[in-house]
């Protein structure tokens, strides 16, 4: 029987400016998805009567709401998930939030709508009353415990492992699209190839080695993988945590030592001295309210992202990514006097000279 899988919408791949340097493409493709670490990912389930999608009523000419609200038991096994991933001792953290204004990553359980989530910051760009994740089929069923892991997994910046352009699969293409055009999945033609057999870019993928014990890989009937031959009779991943799952959710977000980051004064640039993946963090506690600008000099590719402290907890506020254009990243924000606030920047590359700093001002 075929498997249930995640399906990513189609999205295009980023666009970078013209004549970018190897170099510099290979940390934008790498990282773009990423978050900066020490990000508090705040999750939130949809939970009342009227969150859901509205569809329509075949031969009735009139439309229906579906829930988004999952069972007390569905919720469970995706909480203990969060904790899993949290347990490895990750620098970034979960935090389950009751207001989905609040939350970055917004959960349903949509029957039939397939199981999907949003890749890293891409949930940033979905708006509040849209999920970023939803789970389409019984969570605590036998095996599917790792369907939630899976999920976690793409929010946190992972890809599909079987795309890795390192795995050497040679498909049976045919035979792919035919069995998943098949039920559970009913997938079209463009649905397959966007979530099976497209390779990524090989600064896309989680590692420069195809790990086929991944969360982040799919299981595979015999048949549709025609080489390497081992897995002609059929792939089946343990549906857990590999080594390399570990190893480099870790190197893209360390542990975290809790101290409090230097402060960034308002008109006193700070010299940053990263190398590429490299973060510095600030803090910033604003002599007057007013909206400041905080911005990034250099030559350089960079996120910048600024929270808020609220109740203890650095809440997402305003971020800007150059993306690899001639312009350093720039944001503004209105600042409370009183009120403390987190940046931290992450540096894709440097070129030139490598000096780089942050001012706010």
């Amino acid at each position: 029987m075929t498997a249930r899988y995640c399906s990513l919408a189609q999205q295009s791949a980023p666009a970078f400016a013209p004549g970018l340097a190897a170099e510099r493409l290979s940390a934008l493709a790498g990282g773009g998805r990423m978050w900066v670490n020490s990000t508090v990912l705040h999750y939130c389930f949809f939970d009342g009567d009227s969150d859901g999608s509205v569809i329509p009523v075949p031969g009735t000419g009139q439309n229906r709401r579906v829930s988004w609200v999952g069972a007390k038991e569905q919720r469970d096994v995706v909480r203990e998930c969060f904790q899993e991933w949290q347990d490895l001792g990750v620098g970034v953290r979960f935090t389950e939030v009751g207001d989905r204004s609040e939350a970055e990553l917004r959960i349903g359980f949509q029957l039939g709508d397939g199981s999907w989530s949003t890749v890293g910051r891409d949930a940033l760009r979905v708006g509040v009353n849209e999920r970023t994740m939803n789970f389409g089929w019984d969570l605590t069923a036998p095996g599917e415990r790792g369907t939630a892991l899976h999920e976690i997994g793409h929010a946190l910046g992972m890809q599909h492992e079987h795309q890795s352009p390192f795995a050497g699969i040679h498909w049976d293409e045919e035979a792919v699209y035919a069995d998943l055009a098949g039920p559970p999945n009913h997938w079209s033609r463009d649905r397959t190839f966007f979530n099976i057999l497209r390779k990524l870019d090989p600064d896309e993928v989680n590692g420069s080695v195809w790990d086929p014990q991944s969360i982040m890989e799919y299981p595979f009937g015999a048949g549709l993988i025609l080489e390497p031959e081992q897995f002609r009779a059929g792939l089946h991943p343990p549906g857990t945590l590999s080594a390399a799952d570990k190893e480099y959710v870790l190197r893209w977000y360390p542990p975290t030592e809790p101290v409090r980051p230097p402060a960034l004064v308002p008109f006193r640039s700070a010299p940053l001295g990263l190398g590429p993946g490299g973060q510095a963090d600030f803090t910033v506690e604003p002599p007057e309210t007013r909206e400041y600008t905080v911005g990034i000099f250099g030559d350089a590719d960079t996120v910048v992202v600024v929270f808020e402290e609220r109740d203890g907890e650095a809440r997402y506020l305003c971020g800007h990514d150059d993306g690899g254009t001639p312009h350093n990243a720039t944001l503004r924000a209105r600042l409370v006097k009183g009120r403390r606030y987190f940046v931290r920047v992450r540096l894709y590359s440097a070129w030139g000279s490598g000096e780089t700093a942050v001012m706010c001002w």
